[in-house]
């Protein structure tokens, strides 16, 4: 099939111009933020290491090595005042507080955007709203020796003109994920190993590449964006349950298989999870991921590859819990790739991500909800960011961001456009975080991370056309404890 807007050859070579574009942004932020001092992320984590937050993070929450191992290692890594372990797992822990692993973080955010918000805005003003949400509360850390969890609850404020069916929610859990994790040797080699049982698809990813913790870290909650993503692309975030294995062999190699499955309409709706801003459920759907991270002194380059295949029973469209008996297919490959290099006060980070998806649309097609039967759908993104400094840490980031793909002027009838999912644009961010490296007020229970960022749309929902009318201007604070 062919997609309606920019030709390959046109999208390749704004590729090449963002990438220069961002590389000059990296030369200049490194002359400009070279006078600044070192940083702590979940305060729990904090608590339980005795790390600040520079140790794991370079910027919330884009994780440092350190933070890639300690994710792997299950949330267990100790060495802090508190033991978070309902009970000592060693001698050192018999000295220790017990502190539950428990953090809490809210994000208070003004939004600007180009053009007033499309009515009805109630709760909100057309424009120039502050707003609070999310707020969310964590129990993050471990719970035994080979045992841990990252779990979130979280309020999210309604969006604007309120929900658009009757099981929308405020409060709803989160990002969860809970590992076991353990050690050994295989052939002479070192093999660290765990399961992961987690309900978004990348949520269990080590780095800051697929989608589940992709930037933008912090986003306005009101702001228009754009109607269209891939499958593996928080699609079902919420909406599933999963088990899983994987292994990070020599410090090199990464190897993972994990099948996730929707969870019954009404577990969905009891956890705070609308049914229906999924596109439907599916019984059993694989997800995979490779990776090979090579470590060259004080640089990290990884290559990876990543999938998910679902077969989808659609809604039908009455509001209910029904669907059709057919499926629809969805095949989604991601490639990606990250770089970091720390240097004496610094970390530069490149990443890009390009996710495709192969849609064979049996029961969309069937009964009317799509004009073809296969579609095809791209995502593509490309970053860079310098985080300077320990104490007083500011990072500069830039995203370039693209999605497009098949024309359906069925399927994409309520976008701008109404055929086409073709949106692209710019995101750039800078971000100040107070205390990276050192106690911030009260440490370990408490940190925080003000931030300033630019969206910027060249086309929305498949037109150019009123495409800047979404520019967004979101100033915010990210306070953690």
């Amino acid at each position: 099939m062919g997609r309606g807007g920019t030709s390959p050859r046109s999208k390749l070579s704004i590729a090449v111009a963002a990438l220069a574009a961002l590389g000059t942004v990296f030369i200049a932020s490194l002359t400009v933020v070279g006078f600044t001092r070192p940083a702590q992320a979940l305060p729990s984590f904090a608590r339980q290491t005795g790390q600040p937050c520079g140790t794991c993070h370079t910027d919330f929450p884009g994780l440092t090595p350190f933070g890639r191992r300690f994710k792997l290692m299950g949330y267990t890594v100790g060495g802090g005042p508190y033991r978070t372990t309902p009970f000592p797992v060693s001698e050192d822990d018999k000295s220790k507080p017990y502190v539950p692993p428990i953090s809490m973080m809210a994000i208070a955010g003004f939004t600007n955007t180009q053009a007033p918000l499309a009515p009805p805005t109630d709760p909100y003003k057309p424009n120039n709203n502050v707003v609070v949400s999310p707020v969310s509360f964590f129990w993050g850390g471990a719970i035994t020796e080979n045992v841990g969890a990252f779990a979130q609850v979280t309020y999210n404020a309604p969006p604007p003109g309120g929900f658009g069916d009757p099981f929308g929610h405020t409060w709803t859990w989160d990002n969860t994920d809970v590992r076991f994790a353990g050690t050994t040797k295989i052939l002479g080699l070192d093999v660290l190993y765990g399961i992961t049982a987690n309900n978004n698809p990348t949520v269990q990813d080590v780095w800051n590449t697929t989608p589940a913790w992709t930037f933008p870290y912090a986003a306005s909650t009101i702001a228009g964006t754009p109607g269209t993503h891939t499958i593996i692309d928080g699609t079902f975030a919420a909406h599933v349950g999963s088990v899983g294995g994987y292994a990070w062999i020599n410090d090199m190699v990464y190897l993972e298989a994990t099948a996730y499955r929707t969870l019954d309409f009404g577990a969905q709706n009891a956890l705070g999870t609308d049914p229906l801003g999924a596109p439907g459920m599916f019984a059993v759907a694989p997800y995979w991921r490779v990776a090979i991270e090579p470590h060259f002194g004080n640089q990290w380059l990884m290559v990876g590859a990543f999938g998910m295949i679902a077969d989808i029973h659609p809604f039908d469209g009455t509001n209910t819990s029904n669907t059709f008996l057919q499926t629809d297919n969805y095949t989604d490959v991601g490639v990606d790739s990250q770089y970091q290099y720390q240097g004496d006060n610094y970390w530069i980070t490149l990443r890009g991500s390009w996710i495709h998806e192969f849609q064979r649309l049996d029961a969309s097609f069937a009964n009317g909800l799509a004009a073809n039967p296969t579609n095809e759908l791209n995502t593509l993104r490309l970053q860079a960011s310098v985080a300077y400094g320990s104490d007083n840490r500011i990072v500069l980031t830039g995203q370039y961001f693209d999605t497009w793909g098949t024309s359906d002027p069925t399927l994409y009838a309520g976008l701008a456009s109404g055929n086409s999912p073709d949106s692209n644009g710019f995101t750039a961010e800078i971000a100040y975080i107070p205390f990276s490296a050192s106690a911030a007020p009260g440490w370990p229970w408490f940190n925080a991370r003000i931030g300033l960022q630019y969206v910027w749309y060249d086309k929305f929902d498949g037109t150019t056309v009123g495409a800047s009318a979404n520019n967004t201007l979101f100033l915010h604070a990210w306070i953690a404890m």
